[in-house]
């Protein structure tokens, strides 16, 4: 039996395959041959027979390994492909991801999320192609076209130059084009008469007349003659006067003669005078105000700085109410207007008068640099024959019709809710730094977000670029527009960004805002290079000049962004380049060209220009994709907690009185919660739910609005605002106020304390309580 058994194996065996490898692994792919092998023999049959089952084993346990390598293979070629996909997704986003020598700028802005939330880009991206698109050569050719020629307000050049404006925007391609027209009114200087100054006898006589420049004019100014002797008031700041009533001189009656600066705009040096007596006032600038480098060119001695001197913003006659035409308004005026003559004189004027006085000696401070003169402050003449100052002001009111011009790219997601950038349009000099820059940069940011929409950005809100008119008399257009509006904006404005006078110099940045935009600016500065420091942030660079929050102003009576928030509750800012300890001197004359602003820069215009346009751009670029609007509301916590502070080291005197601090300290409490509380829900929400981020956001956007007081009359007092604004109801007379408990009491008035008190604490209360969202999440101890 075992041989036909054998014989019959050895048969089957003929025609077996014998699996060779040939090739083994090259990458991920094995190579195989099949051989066909004819058996030698029936002698080695049964040998082949135990080879084939060695064999089989031999290849079982070949197979395990090589699944074994294959699966390894696998996993390494999936890992290597997620990393690379993953590496190349976020590169956009890295703020340390770049070439070898390239600036290296932090962003650390985006916050915890960084999924693309606008349009399936990521912010990093946008960022990328904001800076690609920037055009800086673009920025010196605008400046240039619109500082060719003066154009004041309602002049035939201030028309066309917005048309020219309003056709630029439409070439952008904008999704809407349209003007907000007004009639205001105005002052000019008077066609028929000018403003002169007399030197008079003690008769009235006059003995000299003082030639004055015609289109050197204070707009605003009370109009009429008036006489008397001339006091020296430094700067007419408030402690100035302080002072000069200390030394015991005759103010009531007399012309003040005032240095231009100190801190202080025209309007609040007139009203000082007014408030002590004088029935006049003459500003000038002193040469100790202005550059004395010498590779720059100074003011010349016979120029004057014209500014207008309404204590507000607007027209003066329909305060709190927009100037339509069709509108029926009472008659009525600002009660910022001034009731004593304002007029700018050059240095040397101010000169030809101080040099004749007589009197106490001034201050320690006080001296200024005008050749040949001793300070003195009068108001005698040291000629014997009596002599005073004859001023007489013949300025006109004139009904002019004013247009904005207005441009927009609409939001995709909330649309109603805008972000505005904004730049006064017109000058009554050539006006490079006043209108010019600012003209620049608006329409270099309406340009750049236009061509990014066309390649794929697309921004959750709504942007705005807006040239405005009569600046020069008070952001008169633009406080016009916020009044016509002003009941709508709050629930719509997510932050103002003003662009006037954004370049005065290349050495140091400053800008003057509100707190809620703190972390935005930071943000900023960290990513754009220092215009003069090669290779540095402004960040760095501000640090190395004593901090960046030192650069940190408040909002200012005559900024670009003052009334927006002060007046109309919206978060606002308004950034500058500018020389440290220096004043560009040439703002509102008739020197204030590009020539002069170069000659200031040595040709850097369009390189700080572009610095301007980028920081702006990356603000706004964060407010318009960023589910969550990046608005730090804990700020005034801060600024509430001082005033708490003051209250605690005089609660002895005030307890004497039968007042007590402790409404102020449950309302300020009761904000710190709500804002920290809000924040907290905030980080804890899923931002992916439309719903929940837009309750968050309205609540966020209105914070300024609940700032604004709620117990005083927009029409009486129009800069409602308790920390920003002016008048009885806001922090900074409630502490000046407090402040005299200790080193005048007789001054302090009780009943007038309570009534500030009760102003500030229930307007900080009422803030507190809108923060919580709805009544039954109010939470006060009251």
């Amino acid at each position: 039996m075992a041989d036909p058994v054998r014989r019959l194996l050895a048969a089957s065996s003929r025609d077996r395959a014998q699996v060779e490898e040939v090739g083994g692994v090259s990458g991920s792919v094995s190579q195989v041959e099949l051989k066909l092998i004819q058996s030698g023999s029936e002698a080695g049959s049964e040998a082949g027979l135990n080879n084939d089952v060695t064999g089989l084993m031999q290849r079982q346990r070949l197979s395990r390994r090589k699944a074994v390598v294959y699966l390894t293979l696998i996993g390494l070629l999936i890992f290597t492909t997620a990393f690379l996909l993953g590496y190349v997704s976020s590169r956009g986003t890295c703020p340390l991801c770049v070439d070898e020598g390239e600036l290296v700028l932090v962003d650390d802005t985006a916050g915890p999320d960084h999924s693309p939330k606008t349009g399936g880009m990521y912010l990093g991206e946008l960022k990328d192609m904001l800076k690609k698109y920037l055009q800086e050569e673009k920025i010196e050719d605008t400046v240039q076209r619109v500082s060719r020629t003066s154009h004041p307000a309602g002049s035939s050049e201030g028309h066309a130059l917005a048309m020219e404006i309003l056709q630029s925007f439409q070439n952008l391609h904008m999704d809407h084009t349209w003007t907000d027209s007004h009639y205001a009114t105005l002052q000019f200087p008077s066609s028929m008469q000018r403003n002169t100054l007399w030197l008079v006898d003690a008769e009235g006589v006059e003995l000299e007349e003082i030639l004055l420049d015609r289109a050197d004019y204070c707009a605003y100014s009370a109009t009429g003659t008036a006489t008397g002797g001339v006091v020296y008031v430094n700067y007419a700041r408030q402690e100035d006067f302080d002072q000069l009533r200390k030394m015991g001189v005759t103010l009531n009656g007399s012309i003040a003669v005032a240095r231009v600066g100190g801190g202080v705009s025209f309007a609040e040096k007139v009203w000082h005078a007014q408030e002590a007596g004088h029935v006049g006032i003459l500003i000038y600038p002193d040469p100790a105000d202005i550059p004395q480098d010498p590779r720059r060119l100074g003011l010349h001695s016979n120029a004057a700085i014209s500014e207008h001197v309404h204590l507000g913003s607007g027209d003066p006659f329909t305060p709190g109410f927009p100037s339509f035409n069709h509108t029926q308004f009472p008659p009525t005026q600002s009660s910022g207007l001034p009731i004593i003559l304002a007029q700018p004189i050059s240095a040397n004027v101010a000169s030809k008068l101080l040099s004749q006085l007589s009197g106490m000696a001034c201050p320690r401070g006080w001296s200024g640099r005008l050749p040949y003169v001793r300070c003195v402050l009068g108001p005698e003449f040291s000629a014997s024959d009596g002599r005073k100052v004859k001023m007489a002001i013949y300025n006109t009111m004139t009904s002019v019709l004013l247009n904005n011009i207005f441009a927009s790219i609409e939001g995709k997601v909330e649309p109603d809710h805008y972000i505005i950038m904004g730049a006064q349009r017109d000058s009554w000099g050539p006006g490079a730094v006043k209108s010019g820059v600012g003209t620049a940069v608006l329409l270099e940011l309406a340009r750049i977000f236009s061509t990014m929409v066309q390649n794929g950005f697309s921004p959750r809100r709504s942007l705005l670029f807006v040239s405005w008119d009569a600046g020069e008399f008070g952001n008169v257009g633009a406080t016009e527009w916020l009044e016509g509006y002003l009941s709508m904006l709050h629930l719509k404005a997510v932050a103002y960004f003003s662009l006037d006078q954004a370049v005065m110099g290349d050495d140091t940045f400053s800008v003057s805002m509100s707190p809620l935009l703190a972390d935005l600016i930071e943000g900023a500065i960290k990513q754009v290079e220092h215009p003069k420091h090669v290779g540095q942030s402004i960040m760095s660079v501000a640090e190395a000049q004593g901090g960046w929050r030192r650069r940190v102003k408040p909002l200012y009576l005559n900024s670009g962004a003052y009334s927006f928030t002060a007046f109309g509750g919206v978060p606002a800012m308004e950034l500058r380049f500018h020389e440290e300890g220096h004043v560009y001197p040439f703002v509102n004359t008739q020197m204030d060209s590009v020539l002069r602003l170069q000659e200031r820069l040595q040709g850097r215009v369009c390189v700080v220009g572009r610095a301007v346009a980028e920081l702006v751009g990356l603000m706004v670029l964060r407010l318009a994709h960023d589910h969550i609007i990046a608005l730090d509301i804990t700020h005034y916590s801060t600024t509430s907690l001082k005033l708490s502070a003051v209250l605690t080291q005089l609660s002895a005197e005030l307890q004497a009185r039968g007042l007590s601090p402790q409404w102020v300290y449950s309302a300020r409490g009761d904000y710190s919660r709500a804002a920290k509380t809000l924040q907290e829900a905030i980080k804890n929400t899923d931002i992916q739910d439309e719903r929940m981020t837009r309750l968050y956001n309205t609540r966020l956007m209105r914070v300024e609005y609940y700032f604004l007081s709620q117990y005083v009359s927009v029409v009486e007092t129009p800069f409602r605002h308790v920390l920003h604004g002016r008048g009885e109801h806001t922090l900074s007379a409630l502490t000046e106020h407090l402040s005299q408990l200790r080193s005048h009491p007789h001054l302090f008035h009780e009943a007038r304390f309570r009534r500030q008190l009760a102003l500030f604490t229930w307007t900080l209360q009422g803030a507190a309580n809108a923060l919580s969202g709805d009544v039954w999440n109010v939470d006060n101890l009251f």
